[in-house]
């Protein structure tokens, strides 16, 4: 148990992991840290946090500290939070990108203070009020570079993981952040760009309303996603990223042809060989 966390940002994921703690009661009292005062009080008043501090004053009064903020100010406000710890506290983070932040903080004097971890779990929704009890059960954790962190302090983390009922994956920090183009970041851009497809072509909002199914709205739920965290992954993961989209584009391009060449054959080919991603995900 910790006496003391503080959560830095008080949105979905760092207010979720905050409320499996509480349940649990492996925290006493949960420190929030807000960009706006706005936040701080909604995270206050849904119980998602015990008090609202400025950084360096959290960080003074903590065990340990979760960073889940969107990855572009992730490295200034955990190198700042690196500066300030001792000996005796844990800080870790939750970005969807690893290799960037790894890559900072590799010289950092205090980097074994460090674990870089990503829960794989997530909604379409941001803000303090998407926070929701039972988030992370049944969901992977990677964990990356494991072996410049303290043993202690990756087994501490390991263990709070576990009892929220995940599972732990360990990889090298590019690794991760190749895996994560092709299972997560692609799925937003694509739920993005099918979007604007059909609010381009289909201009009758209210036909959109009655005639989509539920095929559509699991495709495009992701669409609902806060640019403010997505853009930010997509540029620092922009390599990965558009090797996914190439890929992506081609498999598109073979269902056209398929289409204008009237070839049903293929067709089919390519929609039983898709198929085969139900032995994975089932």
């Amino acid at each position: 148990m910790f006496e003391s966390i503080t959560i830095v940002g008080v949105g979905l994921i760092s207010g979720s992991f905050s409320l499996a703690l509480k349940d649990r009661g492996l925290v006493k009292h949960v420190i929030g840290v807000s960009r706006t005062e706005t936040s701080a009080k909604k995270a206050l008043d849904l119980g998602l946090i015990d008090e609202a501090l400025p950084l360096e004053e959290a960080v003074k009064k903590s065990d340990f500290i979760y960073v889940a903020i969107p990855v572009d100010v992730t490295i200034d406000v955990t190198t700042k939070i690196m500066d300030l710890v001792q000996d005796n506290q844990i800080v870790a983070d939750a970005g969807s990108t690893k290799y960037a932040l790894c890559k900072a903080l590799k010289n950092h004097p205090k980097r074994n203070r460090f674990v870089a971890t990503h829960p794989m779990w997530g909604t379409e929704y941001s803000g303090p009020e998407s926070a929701v009890h039972n988030a992370f059960a049944g969901r992977a954790c990677v964990i990356c570079e494991k072996e410049l962190s303290d043993p202690r302090a990756v087994e501490k983390i390991e263990s709070i993981y576990k009892e929220l009922g995940m599972h732990i994956a360990y990889m090298d920090s590019e690794s991760h952040d190749m895996h994560a183009a092709y299972v997560s970041h692609i799925s937003h851009i694509t739920s993005f760009a099918l979007a604007n497809t059909v609010l381009e072509k289909e201009k009758e909002e209210d036909a959109i309303f009655e005639l989509a199914g539920g095929g559509f709205e699991s495709t495009v739920r992701l669409a609902k996603s806060n640019p403010l965290m997505w853009a930010p992954i997509f540029m620092q993961n922009r390599e990965n990223v558009l090797d996914v989209l190439n890929e992506h584009i081609s498999q598109l391009r073979k269902f056209k042809s398929c289409l204008e060449k009237e070839n049903y054959e293929y067709l089919m080919e390519l929609m039983q060989n898709a198929n085969k991603i139900r032995k994975i995900i089932e």
